[in-house]
């Protein structure tokens, strides 16, 4: 049986503290705790814009839960 790894992602919401190159991005989360995130392909093609201070909703990696993907700008 074939297990995709998006069955177990974990999706959160937290506020981008930091910008940093290559679509990279320093996330506060609102339960606690920093994640590593970058920008999703769908956003990258849109060419959206992510500023410091913008809540945004992240997928978890099921792997390494300091890292992540953001998927939604709110």
């Amino acid at each position: 049986m074939l297990v995709l790894a998006n069955d177990k992602t974990k999706t959160v919401v937290g506020t981008v503290v930091e910008t940093l190159p290559n679509y990279m991005f320093r996330v506060d989360l609102d339960s606690g705790g920093q994640v590593l995130a970058h920008l999703s392909g769908k956003l990258r093609v849109r060419k959206l814009k992510i500023v410091l201070g913008d809540r945004v909703e992240i997928e978890l990696s099921p792997y390494d839960s300091t890292r992540g993907r953001i998927i939604r700008r709110i």
